[in-house]
């Protein structure tokens, strides 16, 4: 890319450090190895069709849909499906989808997370 482009995204990103450094003020002494991604990263690295993240839903005209699909068998889950983007969603979209596998399969998760938390 140009220098114009690489000047671009050390701009931008300098809000998130700033973020960042509120709460780890020493956190860019701290950083091994600091990557910045952008659109064109998300295109060419994780195939996302013009960079994007998950639909373009608007919140009064729809929403994420669930695992489920018209394929039996067939599970989703990911930025694509319900809650949604981001990480903690992304992670409850997995949740969501290994639970449709089974009921069965919610009761022995919940103990097995009750036996990690306890050690």
């Amino acid at each position: 890319q140009s220098k114009e482009y690489e000047n671009l995204k050390h701009e931008r990103s300098q809000f998130l450090w700033s973020v960042l450094e509120k709460i780890i003020p020493d956190i860019r002494q701290r950083a091994k190895l600091v990557q910045v991604g952008t659109p064109l990263t998300h295109q060419r690295f994780l195939r996302r069709h013009r960079g994007s993240y998950g639909p373009a839903i608007k919140a009064d005209e729809g929403s994420f849909p669930f695992p489920k699909t018209p394929i039996d068998g067939l599970l989703l889950c990911g930025d694509s499906c319900f809650p949604g983007i981001g990480v903690p969603a992304v992670a409850g979209s997995g949740l969501l989808a290994a639970n449709s596998v089974s009921l069965d399969s919610i009761q022995p998760q919940l103990q097995l997370l009750d036996t990690l938390k306890s050690r």
